[in-house]
């Protein structure tokens, strides 16, 4: 993959044979005249304005002159690409109606203006000098130091020549030794270009395209419609469990009974066999209906807790499993159900596929969140990655910013453990 920015390149070995360095070089060096363009005209600006708001002709252009961050900046990112080509994008808005005045007010009264014009001001007097002399420093000293054999045959007459005004060079050896530690330095000097780059790089972004201001907000709303969503789920598995049970439910049990009446009544014979068979049928209906009813949302869930759902769903388990759920109160319903739904996944699995003789559920409510650990005894080896089963687990504790651990060697024993944060909602029994 190739770098995006000077300091992705920074890491490769082969950074001083690509074009980083002379772009960190171009980019340090075209500030100077961005820079100092922005210097005249702000200047001028500013003096022509003073002068002329005597009588009240310089006051425009004195507001105007507020605006002259607004090209300096866009000048500016499009200078950044050339160390970063991630997108630097305007923080400015977009006006809620078309022309002139309705874009000045929009720019006069947002917050990326006046941003802006501070970074025009800070960038015409100290950044582009600061860059020139960082590019300076880093150059002149290999520079001085490749050029110290000229400058002894041309200035010193072949027989001494100042270095970097600091050592005199004696003789020709001398010389030339300095010229190729001055080579040797200009790798170290390509390395120095692009952190000098990197840094002035990041500056200029965080100023002239810092992160949306309501970023938090988004995310804040984000995690509350998250919420609503799940409990909006929830609350339609209510409504389907209970027309369910109140409508379909009751209506196969109707047709059981009369079913059976009619079995009871008919002559012995084809037709009081097949009666017999849509009875055993209807009843067969019926018991799947009522075992959908009970994995939507099972009424001893709703009216007792998690902890008294936890308790049935390990009576029901084909294997033993030892119930210890230690909880302060009845808890969100959203995270009961998460939680309910999240034992009663993995005790099927632990009969099918663990091998497992027996399970055990703990449970208890600490530092804010409900932490239950499902555990067996079975040979291990469970996989996340080979089926849906637990990745659908995990989305489902996601939404309610949960997370789910999995730690299954080879051998055995599995352990699976969930945490969701919640708090108590009221008092509630013990199960254990």
């Amino acid at each position: 993959m190739r770098p995006i920015n000077v300091w992705q390149a920074l890491a490769r070995p082969r950074y001083l044979l690509t074009s980083w360095p002379w772009r960190s070089a171009g980019y340090l060096l075209s500030s100077a005249p961005v820079g100092l363009a922005a210097l005249v005209a702000i200047t001028v600006g500013a003096t022509v304005g003073t002068v002329l708001s005597v009588v009240l002709i310089g006051l425009p252009l004195l507001a105007l002159l507020a605006l002259s961050g607004v090209p300096v900046a866009a000048t500016e990112r499009l200078r950044l690409r050339l160390v970063d080509n991630r997108p630097a994008p305007t923080p400015h808005q977009v006006p809620a109606e078309p022309g002139l005045l309705a874009w000045a007010r929009t720019r006069f009264w947002e917050q990326a203006t006046w941003r802006e014009l501070g970074y025009a001001l800070v960038f015409a007097t100290v950044l582009w000098p600061l860059d020139l002399i960082m590019l300076a420093c880093a150059l002149a000293v290999p520079l001085g130091l490749l050029a110290t054999p000229v400058l002894m045959m041309t200035v010193g007459d072949g027989e001494e020549s100042r270095v970097l005004k600091m050592w005199t060079a004696t003789s020709m050896p001398e010389a030339i030794a300095t010229a190729v530690v001055g080579l040797l330095m200009f790798p170290v000097c390509g390395y120095v270009l692009g952190i000098m780059a990197v840094a002035r790089a990041e500056l200029t972004r965080l100023l002239i395209a810092p992160p949306a201001p309501n970023l938090g907000a988004r995310v804040t709303e984000l995690v509350r419609s998250r919420v609503r969503l799940v409990d909006a789920f929830e609350a339609e598995r209510r409504r389907i469990e209970r027309d369910l049970h109140d409508g379909a439910q009751q209506r196969i049990v109707a047709l059981t009974m009369a079913l059976g009446l009619a079995r009871l009544d008919a002559p012995p014979g084809p037709l009081a066999d097949q009666l017999a068979k849509a009875h055993d049928e209807a009843g067969r209906a019926l018991a799947e209906l009522r075992e959908l009813i009970q994995g939507i949302h099972p009424k001893v869930l709703a009216d007792f807790g998690v902890a008294a759902a936890v308790a049935d769903a390990a009576d029901r388990s084909a294997i033993p499993v030892d119930v210890t759920l230690d909880l302060p109160g009845r808890l969100p319903e959203s995270v009961e159900a998460a939680a309910y739904f999240v034992v009663c996944e993995a005790l099927p699995n632990i009969g099918k596929h663990s091998g497992a003789r027996r399970a055990e559920v703990t449970g208890r409510h600490a530092d804010g969140r409900l932490v239950v650990e499902i555990r067996d005894d079975g040979r291990g080896g469970a996989d996340a990655e080979r089926g849906s089963g637990l990745t659908g687990l995990a989305d489902r504790v996601s939404v309610l910013d949960g997370r789910i651990a999995l730690n299954s060697p080879p051998g055995g024993p599995t352990s699976l453990r969930v945490e969701i944060p919640c708090e108590p909602t009221e008092p509630t029994e013990r199960c254990g």
